[in-house]
């Protein structure tokens, strides 16, 4: 009997790829680029154990010597260890509790707006940052805070106050981060949930005037808890990752004057492998970040499955 279904679901399998062929045409660019960057790199995580050495090429990944939890030790004992920790959660934790709400409240600000044609032309307004370059927004924050030219500094100036570096500053580097990438993304990531809020059956909103709700509890009551699967969902995705601060825009914006409260996992594993070619050092410690960040989406997931029923899996 087996054997007579399996040229059935053999026939049925090709037929799928067959009528399916343009859409997975279009898929394979996307498959291609997961193989080649993020599955076959995953072969160098063999040199966290080994003494890895760069003129030993390829065949070194098999050949080094192996040193065990060598790397993780000097890692753990080392006092940048818990500093690197630190700031990395910091700068994820900050960005997540000032950042996440922000393109809920603007999408329900822009839902309820009366003006439809000012709440678009709003919209576009804070869509267009996410487009602009890291490199060109932390260029545009270098000379608007420049102590001497900057126009928040010729502003502090004709009040009265003195010029302020803030960009060698370490007590505003973490500020400065978060208030960009907030300014930068709330407009884009605002638009899942503005699709979803326009989703809501506009009968629920009738009904609710007739009861005599108001706006305000219209919010409340109802679009928060109707929207509330795909803030979860998005909140999930975040935790995943939490750690994961973003390497181009925190190493635009560093220098060893903010090291303290500025220095990060990504940046460190880009000194130490890339700088001091210390590879099987920087891939500990690269390691450490991955699984760190792997347990924040497993136990996010599970957290999330428990309280509300609602999970990526």
């Amino acid at each position: 009997m087996t054997n007579d279904r399996a040229p059935g679901r053999k026939r049925s399998l090709s037929a799928t790829l067959y009528r399916e062929r343009y859409l997975l045409l279009m898929f394979l660019p996307v498959f291609i680029y997961y193989i080649v960057f993020c599955y076959l790199p995953m072969a160098g995580l063999v040199m966290a154990f080994e003494d890895f050495k760069m003129g030993s090429g390829f065949a070194g990944l098999f050949t080094s010597k192996f040193v065990g939890l060598r790397w993780f030790k000097q890692f753990f004992g080392s006092p940048f260890a818990w500093r690197l920790i630190r700031n990395t959660f910091l700068l994820s934790f900050y960005s997540l509790i000032f950042g996440f709400p922000i393109p809920i409240i603007f999408a329900v600000c822009i839902t309820q707006f009366r003006a439809k044609r000012v709440a678009k032309v709003a919209q576009v307004i804070t869509y267009m940052p996410y487009f602009i370059s890291t490199v060109v927004v932390v260029g545009m924050m270098t000379n608007f805070l420049s102590p001497s030219s900057g126009i928040i500094n010729q502003f502090i100036k004709a009040l009265g106050g003195k010029p302020i570096n803030f960009m060698s500053n370490p007590s505003w580097f973490r500020r400065l981060y978060v208030i960009s990438g907030s300014w930068q993304s709330f407009g884009f990531n605002a638009i899942i949930f503005v699709a979803a809020i326009m989703g809501i059956d506009p009968a629920l909103y009738e009904a609710m005037r007739v009861d005599g709700a108001s706006r305000w509890q219209q919010i409340i009551h109802l679009i928060l808890p109707m929207i509330s699967n795909t803030i979860i969902l998005l909140l999930i995705m975040t935790l995943g990752n939490l750690l994961n601060v973003g390497f181009e825009k925190v190493y635009l914006m560093y220098s060893p004057a903010v090291y303290e409260t500025g220095d990060v996992i990504a940046t460190y594993v880009y000194r130490q492998g890339i700088e001091n070619k210390s590879f099987g050092y920087a891939s500990a410690v690269g390691l450490f970040y991955s699984v760190v960040g792997f347990v924040f989406v497993l136990a996010s997931n599970m957290l999330s499955r428990r309280m509300t029923n609602s999970s990526l899996w």
